[in-house]
């Protein structure tokens, strides 16, 4: 059953400009207390739905460390908020909670590069589109160009993007490029259903359809000279962003786990105020089989970005290959490196420092992004020093973000930030509100070019159901939980 509960401005202490607190006192059965990062117009748009009441039922869970935290950009999700962190203890009572990772697991975005730059791809940025839209399935469902064996699924759930790059799929540098260098450990085909199988088997390299793009942008501010150099970043650059998932495969992990642990619950004595929080001991045998199932789900979401990522090339190549000549170092201007690969769903174990003493847990993130500070591990060398790029995409027809992590977001927030801007609006809402097919001609009356296979679905992502992302965004930066570097504007999108 879950709990209600009427939460209001004035249960919040102020610890931060922009911080508030809900002590644990707030609720009998809180374990920690909530943190949200908003400033007061954000704060308000978090009391206008049920997240923030997610998160104090999330402040249930048992082993959680030091606080839930909400980012900007949280709106209402299944039990967890999407715009949440959690953290748990592996070595004591802490738990794994699917429902607090998400369906999409491995939803994340990808930054591509070129050495273009926007007035000289003006005259085919429509042909851009029409490629891009044909070579990179999108839409609910939808197959791929790459059908895949059973025998060499297993494999990409094991490899991740590895796998791609043994077929062909990637350049080695865009491992090094990739989180967890684009393979997460401890992969197990086994602890994953045939159901999930089924269902992922046939969609690499696909986009899905809701809030999954694929988008042409142009840099038009740089905040941070030095670090945008480092990612090959400059103004009036043209680059790609990639935000999808694991597709149905990841959708079916945490459906068939949440599933299974609500069959097994009672026996470890936990209490939950929302099923939809199900969850499982870390250490316990259903708890490991999850993280196991997940780390195939992310995995699989590295390959088809990865994948991608490599029909993304080909369709710079068909538009530009013979009209633009112009090369630098040697490379046509055209060609597409990677910038950087994160995650803003996932369950990862890592090692913090909390009350003085580093402690090992699992970091639940669900609409959030990890955004570690210089010199944290698993950076790529070229990166080491600048800290983790962190990739902030807004909505259709509004900017996107280019952060870094800090160490201020490893003291404050176990090394997150936010994911995007966040919904202030249901998809049911918008699409009562807005008329897709209306919405695009805007777009391209903007100077977006738009290639869409359901006018609905793109009504769900108009503009205005979602936050201000420049506000979001100043939010973290002015908090210290991460740093801009640079501005990003769409001029093409490509959606399901």
């Amino acid at each position: 059953m879950t709990t209600q509960t009427v939460i209001r401005k004035q249960d919040f202490h102020r610890v931060g400009e922009y911080i508030w607190e809900l002590p644990k006192t707030f609720r009998s059965d809180m374990r920690v207390p909530v943190r949200i990062y908003a400033d007061e117009e954000l704060l308000e748009d978090a009391l206008g739905d049920k997240s923030v009441e997610q998160a104090v039922n999330a402040a249930t869970l048992p082993g959680l460390v030091r606080y839930v935290i909400v980012m900007p950009d949280v709106h209402q999700g299944y039990g967890f908020p999407i715009g949440g962190v959690a953290a748990t203890d592996t070595e004591g009572d802490g738990v794994i909670s699917p429902g607090s990772i998400g369906y999409d697991i491995n939803c994340g975005v990808r930054l591509l590069g070129t050495r273009l730059m926007r007035e000289e791809i003006a005259p085919y940025l429509a042909d851009l589109a029409t490629s891009l839209y044909k070579n990179c399935p999108s839409g609910v469902g939808v197959e791929g160009h790459v059908p895949v064996s059973k025998t060499e699924l297993d494999r990409v759930l094991v490899e991740g993007a590895r796998w791609a790059l043994e077929r062909g799929f990637a350049r080695p540098e865009d491992l090094q490029h990739t989180e967890e260098f684009g393979r997460m450990p401890g992969a197990d085909p086994d602890k994953a259903t045939p159901k999930a199988k089924d269902r992922g088997k046939d969609q690499l390299g696909t986009l899905g359809a809701g809030n999954h793009f694929i988008e042409v942008d142009e840099v038009v501010e740089v905040y941070d000279e030095e670090a945008a150099e480092r990612m090959g970043l400059r103004q009036g650059q043209i680059c790609v962003q990639i935000h999808c998932g694991s597709r149905g495969f990841g959708h079916q992990i945490c459906t068939d786990y949440l599933e299974r642990f609500e069959r097994v619950i009672h026996k470890y004595g936990i209490k939950l105020p929302d099923k939809e929080l199900m969850c499982a001991p870390f250490n316990s045998p259903e708890g490991q089989d999850y993280l196991r199932a997940m780390a195939c789900a992310a995995n699989f979401a590295f390959a088809n970005r990865q994948v991608l990522t490599y029909h993304i090339r080909r369709s710079f190549e068909e538009t530009f290959k013979g009209k633009i000549d112009r090369t630098e170092r040697g490379v046509p201007v055209w060609d597409v490196f990677q910038v950087y690969d994160i995650a803003h769903n996932m369950g990862k174990i890592e090692e913090h420092e909390v009350d003085g003493r580093r402690v090992r847990v699992c970091v639940h993130r669900k609409g959030a992004t990890r955004a570690f500070g210089p010199g944290a591990p698993g950076l790529p060398e070229d990166y080491k020093d600048i800290g983790q790029p962190v990739l902030i995409p807004g909505s259709m027809g509004t900017a996107s973000f280019v952060l870094l992590g800090t160490p201020g977001s490893m003291a404050q927030s176990f090394g997150s930030t936010c994911h995007g801007a966040g919904r202030v609006m249901s998809r049911a809402k918008a699409k009562r509100e807005v008329r897709g097919d209306v919405l695009k001609q805007q777009l391209q009356a903007q100077g977006i070019q738009v290639r869409a296979g359901s006018m609905p679905g793109l009504a769900e992502e108009a503009p205005i159901a979602y936050k201000d992302v420049d506000r979001v965004v100043n939010v973290v930066h002015h908090a210290g939980i991460a740093k801009k570097v640079a501005k990003l504007v769409p001029i093409a999108v490509i959606k399901g």
